[in-house]
């Protein structure tokens, strides 16, 4: 079963909030110390403590950015320490000894918060110089929140619709209607609404979120094993200032799971385009496609053609079709299902080993089913009909089962 994580951003999310939660789901604050630490630039410490948000109990993690000579060392004397261009960032990061992985997504996220500035002021991603987000606090909160997640080892991450706040927020640039320029960049395509006063949703904090959640909604089914509060900087009266963080083992009920089903109707494509189309979207992660003759618009006989995946194979697979069709558009919905637990067992035959797919739950087999291109080798190499080796294998394993229900 997969282990997930749910932010909830009911009071939306910032890079500290982000660390907060994960420290009080029991990062060690040592530990996040010490990986921060192989950044190359010192000049602050990472302090957390616990605090109340509405009444609510939370954890507070601070970077307090230290005055005098040690500030100058933090950035290196490359200019105001606030004001790094995206090669300087991506430089402190290569040059650290952070782990491969944070590493890598670290630098992924500093590029695409330089692609939504550049679209934001119409300029070369590389020409981009952070503001607020190129500060030595918010570089390590975003760095640190890249670790804190990846500590968490959860499979999948899901969301809330994400709230943005109102009103306006004061930037270098400027005074600012909520949400910032480059957040409602970094938010397009994602659920989101406005409520409360004040910016609650921070650039570091969408590139958190945006980046790791797979999908948006309602808290899935779930079974809670921890939750984690992060304490924003302000208590905000009615409502509590924390991202919640909710972490457990995914479905509520025994074999239940989450999936996306993606649809388009087509009506101007070759048939002969049908098959190519379908091994793409199987190779790119789909668990089933499958087409139905459908009537279109003017009479024109066309094709549905409905994938079923995995939430985190969406976009992947939206891109297939795109490329492999001639759809302008895909549609998508998320259903749940309940499968059954799945294993081949090998059974021995008169002709051979042949293996049963055998679907159980709670320790009942509901289905059981002989291999079939298992059965089709047997068969060419026996000079039998296929229909035998199948009842063969099929009465063997039945055989078995009834011997280890006895003992």
């Amino acid at each position: 079963m997969s282990r997930v994580a749910y932010f909830d951003c009911a009071s939306g999310a910032s890079g500290d909030m982000v660390l907060g939660a994960v420290v009080d789901l029991g990062l060690p604050l040592d530990e996040l110390r010490s990986e921060l630490g192989r950044l190359p630039f010192s000049g602050y410490r990472l302090e957390s403590r616990k605090v109340h948000r509405s009444g609510l109990h939370a954890t507070k993690v601070d970077v307090i950015e230290d005055s005098g000579p040690p500030h100058a060392q933090a950035h290196h004397g490359h200019g105001h320490p606030s004001h790094r261009g995206l090669r300087e960032v991506l430089g402190i990061i290569a040059r650290s000894g952070l782990s491969g992985r944070v590493k890598e997504r670290a630098e992924a996220l500093f590029r695409r918060l330089a692609e939504a500035e550049a679209q934001v002021h119409g300029v070369a991603p590389e020409a981009v110089h952070f503001h607020e987000v190129g500060a030595v606090d918010s570089i390590v909160d975003l760095v640190g929140g890249v670790f804190a997640l990846d500590w968490l080892r959860a499979d999948r991450f899901f969301a809330s619709p994400l709230n943005l706040g109102t009103g306006t927020v004061a930037m270098s640039h400027g005074t600012f209607a909520v949400p910032a320029p480059a957040t409602a960049v970094l938010v397009q395509g994602v659920p989101v609404y406005g409520a409360g006063e004040g910016e609650l949703l921070t650039p570091t904090g969408a590139l958190l979120v945006t980046s790791h959640a797979a999908s948006y909604g309602p808290l899935p089914p779930i079974r809670p094993e921890a939750i984690g509060h992060g304490a924003g900087s302000r208590d905000t009266p009615g409502r509590p200032n924390v991202l919640r963080l909710i972490v457990g083992e995914e479905g509520a009920s025994e074999g239940g799971e989450r999936i996306l089903v993606l649809e388009a109707e087509l009506d101007d494509m070759s048939p002969q385009l049908c098959g190519p189309l379908l091994d793409r979207l199987l190779a790119s992660g789909a668990m089933d496609v499958y087409y139905t003759p459908v009537q279109m618009k003017k009479g024109r006989p066309g094709i549905l053609v409905t994938v079923l995946c995995a939430p985190e194979r969406r976009q992947a697979l939206e891109e297939v079709m795109f490329a492999e069709s001639t759809t302008l558009g895909v549609r998508r919905q998320e259903w749940e299902r309940t499968v059954l637990a799945r294993e081949v067992v090998p059974v021995a035959t008169r002709y051979g080993p042949i293996g049963v797919k055998v679907g159980s739950r709670g320790g009942r087999v509901f289905n059981a089913q002989p291999e079939f291109a298992d059965c089709e080798r047997a068969a060419d190499a026996a000079g039998v009909p296929v229909k035998e080796v199948w009842a063969a294998a099929l009465s063997a394993f039945r055989a078995g089962e009834g011997k280890a229900q006895a003992r």
